[in-house]
Parts: structure tokens; C-alpha cells; sequence
């Protein structure tokens, strides 16, 4: 089978289609997500955006042109990994357990927890695009250029919102 026969019996509804274009194009996909969510997500996590992807090109095979396939998948590739990752940065509460605490005693124990708490709420005190640059930088460990390239965003523009940031968390920590 080549693309353009998948295509064609794709759009009729032939799932053996999609079984070869999965089977082609599944490495195809996985790098692309994994590129953009990276350690942020569990492999199995991963796994499911991909089965999204292709998901998306059954329910609309109509509007997928042969001779732009890949281009096609990688796009849907892109924007559902970026829907992903915000709505994780979203979801995912800080743990207490973000700042590592070394055992010691019951007072030392007691005074890194309130640590914590203190710093968990000057994170979510942060206005929406400071808190979820700074979480994408300092919590899921993205580079400024990675996070500007999927935010839309200059790089200087991703540096001043991390300054921000931790000025906004230095103050409130002092």
C-alpha cells in the first residue's frame, strides 16, 4: 500500500488504512510531541497524544490531502501536545513536595512544610503568564528558547517574565 491508496481507503472508512498509516507514521508523531512535552509527561501520557493524533486524521480524513500527509500530522501533532502541556501546567498542582526536605526533626519538619506552603502560594499568586512560564521553566525544566517558541513569545519577552517572577517570589518569600 503507498500513501495515496491509504488515503483514498481511509476516507472510506478502511481501518486497515489507518493500522499502515499508523504503523508509518507513529515515530513520525511521537518525536514531535515528545519534542514539545518532553519529561513533563509520562510515556504512557505521551503515548495517549499520539493516539489522539491519529484519532483526529480518522474523524477527519475528508480534509487530509495525499501529497501533504506528513505536514498534516505534524501539525495536529504540534497543537495537541501544546494543548496538552497547558493543560497540565493548569491542572497540576504544586506538590508540598517540590522543595526537597532533608529528614531531620519533627520542628524542621514542621518549619519545611510551612515553607512550602508559603512558596506554593506565591507561585499561585502569580499572574497567569509569569506562573506558567516560571512552572514551565523551574518545575518541568524547559528552556527559555523552547518555552518562547511554543508560547509565541520573544525570548526577551520569556526572561522578563521569569525576572518577574522571581522578584514577585523574592519579595513575598522576605
Amino acid at each position: 500500500m503507498n500513501e495515496k491508496k491509504a488515503i483514498k481507503a481511509l476516507k472510506r472508512g478502511n481501518t486497515d488504512a489507518l493500522e499502515w498509516l499508523i504503523e508509518r507514521y507513529a515515530g513520525y508523531v511521537n518525536t514531535i510531541i515528545y519534542n514539545i512535552i518532553g519529561y513533563a509527561m509520562a510515556v504512557p501520557d505521551i503515548e495517549e497524544v499520539v493516539s489522539d493524533v491519529f484519532l483526529a486524521l480518522w474523524d477527519n480524513a475528508v480534509k487530509v490531502e495525499p501529497d501533504k500527509l506528513k505536514a498534516y500530522l505534524g501539525s495536529i501533532a504540534r497543537n495537541k501536545a501544546k494543548n496538552k502541556l497547558r493543560e497540565l501546567v493548569k491542572e497540576t498542582p504544586i506538590e508540598e513536595n517540590m522543595i526537597l526536605i532533608s529528614a531531620g526533626t519533627p520542628e524542621s519538619t514542621v518549619l519545611a512544610n510551612e515553607q512550602t506552603a508559603h512558596v506554593k502560594s506565591a507561585i499561585l499568586a502569580m499572574e497567569l503568564p509569569d506562573r506558567e512560564i516560571f512552572l514551565r521553566h523551574y518545575y518541568y525544566y524547559q528552556g527559555v528558547s523552547k518555552i518562547a517558541e511554543e508560547m509565541d513569545m520573544n525570548v526577551s519577552t520569556v526572561k522578563t517574565h521569569l525576572a518577574r517572577g522571581r522578584q514577585k517570589l523574592k519579595s513575598i518569600l522576605q
